[in-house]
């Protein structure tokens, strides 16, 4: 039994994707709610985490409250250079709904500021998501990897998830500098890596070796106690069905122990984020 440590909800048609901004989105378009997640994850995934794909503090509310059964935790949004972050913080966490907030997470990848994370006052934001006992989740593309590195170091005391890699360029077979950084990032222990979100760096044209390459490297710097799979579903459905993304994910721990194993498919997140124990125990879906 897994704990999908990265997954996605959304209904395009009740909230403004902006980000969706042609017609390479038709297919992830439309409602993508708990029932169709479970019906395509299985039985298997015991619980998973949710993860924002907007910067609304309403998506995230409503992640809180409407994400049913396997939902185990929700990685969400706040205006982290708003000087009441932790009022924003606090009240997103109030209530019974608020203890299933994890994480939060900006689409760091989207800003135009390669240096963005270094700016004081998301320092400062990201400081009170630390006060707060959260876990700040970092995408980024590879223009603000050199920041976000800086950005690791800087913030030794707060836990750090980093999504799919870092997104190395796989489709254009770039591998330097992506390999020394990722080794770099593993060298600092308050920061740990999500294995999810390949596919669709890769795509189009996508090839198991290619991608078991920057899977395997980003393992073995991390170790599988600091390394999460996460599907990534459905935005990993433009470039591969569900089934076959975990199938990769398992190729590429094929090496380690049962302990290993465990670690990454469940242990490392149900830990990372502090997920209460019966979160990584089999539960009845029926």
């Amino acid at each position: 039994m897994r704990i999908d440590a990265h997954h996605h909800l959304w209904d395009t048609a009740a909230r403004d994707h902006a980000w969706m901004d042609g017609p390479w989105a038709d297919p992830i378009r439309g409602r993508f709610d708990t029932v169709r997640y479970t019906e395509t994850a299985g039985a298997e995934v015991a619980e998973s985490i949710v993860v924002q794909a907007l910067h609304d503090e309403h998506e995230t509310a409503d992640l809180l409250a409407g994400a049913g059964e396997p939902v185990a935790g929700v990685v969400g949004w706040v205006d982290l250079t708003a000087p009441d972050v932790a009022e924003r913080l606090a009240k997103l966490r109030d209530g019974e709904c608020g203890r299933r907030l994890v994480g939060i997470r900006h689409l760091v990848q989207d800003e135009p500021d390669p240096r963005w994370l270094l700016r004081e006052d998301t320092l400062r934001g990201v400081r009170a998501v630390r006060d707060a006992g959260l876990v700040y989740d970092v995408l980024i593309r590879p223009p603000q990897a050199d920041a976000a590195l800086e950005f690791a170091r800087r913030l030794p005391e707060i836990r750090l998830v980093l999504d799919h890699l870092g997104k190395p360029d796989i489709a254009g077979g770039v591998w330097e500098p992506w390999a020394s950084w990722i080794t770099a990032m593993a060298a600092l222990p308050n920061v740990t890596v999500k294995l999810s979100g390949l596919v669709t760096e890769a795509a189009p044209g996508w090839r198991a070796d290619d991608l078991l390459l920057y899977a395997r490297h980003a393992l073995a710097a991390f170790g599988p106690e600091r390394t999460m799979y996460g599907s990534d579903w459905p935005v990993c459905t433009l470039a591969a069905p569900h089934e076959q993304v975990a199938e990769i994910a398992d190729r590429a721990c094929a090496d380690l122990d049962a302990a290993g194993h465990d670690a990454v498919f469940g242990g490392t997140a149900g830990r990372v984020y502090g997920l209460r124990p019966k979160a990584i125990h089999p539960m009845n879906h029926g």
